[in-house]
């Protein structure tokens, strides 16, 4: 793996707040994983920034190696891996991914 591709992901996770490696776009999600996470942070009203894995086999394999995970979605919260559509999926049950992004929730939100 090209260590510019590991650099690049490094760059993004850390410049945004919140980042999403995804199937996809959140406007035409490839699988339904990525459409589930997708769904579960546009329900919170917070932005984000989405990135299609499709679009680059060296990103869609990079971000895997970065995070050593191996599957997308995969969502970063501040900077930090927070997981996959299950881990996401479980903390938005309890509540625990709410917590986890309300320094990001739109003033009327939060």
């Amino acid at each position: 793996m090209s260590n510019d591709i590991l650099k690049q992901i490094d760059k993004a996770v850390k410049e945004h707040d919140i980042i999403l490696f995804m199937k996809g776009t959140p406007e035409f999600p490839q699988c339904g994983f990525s459409q589930r996470v997708a769904a579960i942070l546009d329900s919170f009203g917070v932005r984000y920034v989405a990135v299609n894995v499709l679009l680059d086999p060296a990103v869609r394999q990079g971000i895997k190696d970065y995070s050593d995970w191996p599957t997308i979605p995969q969502l970063y919260i501040g900077g930090e891996f927070v997981g996959g559509c299950d881990i996401v999926s479980e903390m938005y049950e309890s509540g625990e991914l709410k917590t986890l992004l309300e320094p990001y929730l739109p003033a009327d939100e939060a």
